[in-house]
């Protein structure tokens, strides 16, 4: 079984912030693949799962419920009962402030890039060597970065997210079917280049 876990926080006033990308980018994979609708998710795991078949391979997604900094417990939980083998078998789906909006960038493995979701993760997990797809939000000048992450995009900017959205639940479907050498090779030669960053204050 593969899982997918997109991060972000819970809660109608989080919808459709930056900090919020990996949820968005579950739920496109839920409404395409999964046998139920991502509104009609079950409580597993500290967070909200949906079974799926994506590429032909049995898939949980994952969006915890469990705030972002405390992202891991829910991870951990789903792969110890599942006894997923997360060098393998993981992959997760964070927003990241240092690549510009429309940036998609897959990697085998890594630290958290001051990422606090990432990091607890890596805590909970005990290892860095599993699979992340960071989506760009870009960065601000003007304003705390904890600020600009639970802000939301600009009407500018919202076409170019949503685009990446889909280029980044179109890598999870490639991730899924031939691993992720080969979809690393494909989706981060498409991205536009890392130091495009974009001032939204």
């Amino acid at each position: 079984m593969k899982l997918i876990v997109g991060l972000g926080n819970p809660g109608s006033q989080y919808t459709g912030t930056r900090h919020n990308v990996g949820f968005e980018v579950v739920d496109r994979l839920a409404r395409r693949w999964a046998d139920r609708p991502a509104e009609g998710a079950r409580n597993r795991f500290g967070g909200l799962v949906v079974e799926a078949t994506v590429a032909g391979e049995r898939t949980l997604l994952l969006k915890p419920q469990t705030f972002m900094n405390r992202s891991g417990r829910s991870v951990a939980e789903a792969i110890g009962f599942y006894k997923i083998d997360s060098t393998r078998d993981l992959l997760v789906v964070a927003d990241d402030l240092d690549l510009a909006c429309g940036v998609i960038r897959l990697r085998a493995e890594g630290g958290s890039g001051g990422h606090n979701g990432l990091q607890d993760i890596l805590g909970a997990l005990g290892r860095p060597d599993w699979a992340r797809c960071r989506v760009g939000i870009g960065r601000s000048t003007t304003m705390p970065s904890t600020d600009f992450v639970l802000g939301r995009f600009t009407p500018e900017q919202q076409p170019v997210a949503e685009e990446s959205f889909d280029q980044a639940a179109a890598a999870c479907e490639a991730w899924c079917r031939d691993g992720i050498a080969s979809s690393m090779n494909l989706f981060n030669r498409r991205s536009a280049p890392a130091s495009e960053t974009l001032d939204q204050a």
